[in-house]
């Protein structure tokens, strides 16, 4: 699977969007697996995300406190 090029701040739009369209829509169930598809790969690249973020304010942290 290709790398996901887009920023946190992109995918949790998406993100935003699909659950949107999943409440709102009387969409067909193929469309609406793939949206729900779609969306627990964008959830996946966001805790990814939030997960490295943490990590290195974790690093962060402990180095200043190491100074």
């Amino acid at each position: 699977m290709a790398e996901n090029k887009r920023s946190f701040e992109e995918d949790l739009k998406r993100l935003e969007e699909i659950v949107k369209l999943l409440e709102s829509s009387d969409a067909e169930l193929d469309k609406s697996l793939a949206l729900f598809e779609e969306g627990t790969e964008l959830v996946r690249n966001c805790t990814k995300a939030l997960d490295e973020a943490e990590n290195k304010i974790t690093i962060l942290t402990k180095e200043n406190q190491n100074d």
